[in-house]
């Protein structure tokens, strides 16, 4: 998350319309293989474009070594959830702290969830989460996000973390997951900030040469990888978000060895993490897209290379933040609309325990607040081909199990915790699933996740048959006294023992044999069979 500083407010003047740059819609069967650039496009093997579309899901840079939420979650079904919701890639951020041997993750909860997580260290902990996360048909970044797990740094080096262990990290990386198309970049170093420079040739400051340096070490080892570039906090004397100020890149660009890999990124904030100027301004949102535009949007309206925009987040709660998050949606361009021809993104967090701005999930780790996921509904996209190889081995021995809770964020400004643990006795965790066939067109699966006590979760499967579909229905009845008591990636409605969901607007469509999941929470006493399931298709 990012800080600021203002030494000059930029103009309030108003971006011009970014004319549509032939780019085709971003579509189910995109993504295959690695991934290029061609100006402001991110394309795939096959040359069509492709939009990230995601989430950031914290916690390997923190003091845990390991994805929050595992004391609350089987780490499948975390992915599993993201999928349905309509997110495509997850940015992982990390530390250098788990390159050191021994690391191991802590507040994993090994009771009736991530069963094959335990004795892994944090790495290969990692090696697990992408690959699930690849053969279902997302993307991962990975982000390194600090030196060490203490705290964010300025630049992206420090006493004890010298630029010789950070680019051999990233090397390290790049080595782990050749191969693996699932991980598509690195985002080199998070939030580079005061006193780091952009163009001015200090060596020791200049993070577009050091960009430079470590985007050919990777490159060198892995030449498929995307090297995603972050801004700088000041140039020129014009100071904004740490990380989000890429003025100086048009006349500065970052060249690397492999032609076509570099994507710059922006991160852009609300209020709740802090005040700016510009929300001050008496022509506020109107002059947003002005500002978003001098400080990285030109980079993509000039087509001079793709933007994602790597971190932005709020709180929602007030309606400046509500207003900047309406206004920053709109200005990032509209899937239906321009496909692949966006601005790129992923919000923070998924994570609730972000102290200032909070999650996709609250607090609980599994209802979503639909209403900051609502205001992404125009920007997501589809996830993409699955099946991603393995990139690391996994070895090591158990840490033992824990359920403790997480007390840092991955910011420096974020103070947040979570107290979220696993509680109850668990009855066993079902590994049945059914469908149901018949002649409505498409197909669905219930599999029970997680079981407790006194509830459970669980991800349905919905399959298109041999013509493509604009929408589904799924029924059932449950066995028993089961109720449902949240859902996400459905409509869920139920009414005594019987269970309706229907699609939401961005998951409705599948292609021929295509499929989407959603998932749910409910309550239950005691185990209980998997129910038979009926779609229809419309």
């Amino acid at each position: 998350m990012a800080l600021f500083a203002v030494a000059g407010q930029p103009s309030a003047t108003a971006a011009a319309d970014p004319a549509a740059a032939g780019g085709r819609a971003t579509t189910a069967d995109a993504g295959t293989g690695y991934w290029h650039t061609s100006g402001r496009q991110i394309l795939d093997a096959n040359d069509q474009p492709v939009r990230i579309a995601g989430v950031n899901w914290f916690g390997f840079e923190t003091d845990n070594h390991v994805a929050h939420g595992l004391w609350a979650r089987d780490y499948k079904s975390m992915i599993d959830q993201m999928k349905s919701l309509g997110y495509n890639t997850i940015r992982l951020p990390y530390s250098d702290d788990i390159f050191k041997p021994g690391t191991m993750p802590d507040s994993i909860n090994f009771y009736n969830m991530n069963a094959d997580l335990q004795g892994l260290d944090s790495l290969q902990v990692m090696d697990k989460i992408i690959d699930y996360a690849g053969s279902i048909g997302l993307r991962v970044i990975l982000d390194r996000h600090r030196p060490d797990a203490s705290g964010q740094s300025a630049l992206w080096y420090t006493a004890s973390v010298p630029e010789s262990t950070w680019i051999t990290d990233l090397k390290a990386l790049a080595t782990r997951y050749q191969g693996n198309p699932a991980v598509i970049g690195i985002d080199l170093h998070n939030e580079p900030h005061d006193p780091a420079c952009w163009g001015c040739g200090d060596t020791s400051i200049d993070w577009r040469l050091a960009a430079e340096r470590a985007g050919d070490a990777v490159l060198g080892v892995n030449p498929d990888l995307l090297i995603f570039v972050e801004g700088i906090q000041t140039y020129n004397g014009t100071s904004g978000w740490w990380g989000g100020n890429l003025m100086g890149a048009g006349q500065y660009p970052v060249e690397l060895d492999v032609p076509n890999r570099v994507v710059y990124s922006a991160h852009d904030y609300a209020t709740s993490v802090a005040q700016q100027s510009w929300f001050d301004d008496p022509t506020f949102p109107a002059n947003m897209p002005g500002i978003w535009s001098k400080y990285w949007g030109y980079l993509f309206e000039q087509n001079i290379a793709p933007v994602w925009v790597g971190e932005f987040g709020t709180t929602l709660q007030s309606t400046t933040d509500q207003q900047w998050l309406k206004a920053l949606v709109t200005y990032l361009r509209p899937t239906s609309t321009y496909g692949g021809d966006s601005f790129n993104w992923t919000f923070w967090s998924w994570n609730p325990d972000s102290g200032d701005t909070g999650g996709i999930l609250e607090g609980d780790w599994q209802t979503v607040d639909t209403v900051k996921d609502g205001y992404l509904a125009s920007i997501k996209a589809p996830a993409f081909d699955g099946g991603g190889t393995s990139g690391g081995g996994s070895s090591g021995t158990s840490s033992g199990t824990s359920s403790g809770t997480s007390s840092g964020t991955s910011s420096g400004t974020s103070a947040g915790t979570s107290s979220g643990t696993s509680s109850g006795t668990s009855s066993g965790t079902s590994a049945g699933s059914t469908g149901g066939a018949g002649s409505g067109g498409c197909t669905a699966a219930l599999h029970v996740d997680n079981q407790w006590d006194a509830g459970f979760t669980a991800t349905v499967t919905v399959t298109a048959g041999a013509a493509a579909v604009n929408g589904w229905t799924v029924k059932w009845s449950w066995p028993g006294g089961q109720q449902e008591t949240s859902g996400w990636g459905a409509d869920l409605a139920q009414s005594g023992s019987a269970v309706t969901a229907t699609n939401l607007s961005y998951n409705g469509a599948l292609p021929a044999a295509g499929s989407t999941t959603f998932g749910l929470q409910g309550s239950a006493t005691g185990a209980f069979t998997v129910p038979a399931l009926s779609c229809t298709a419309s």
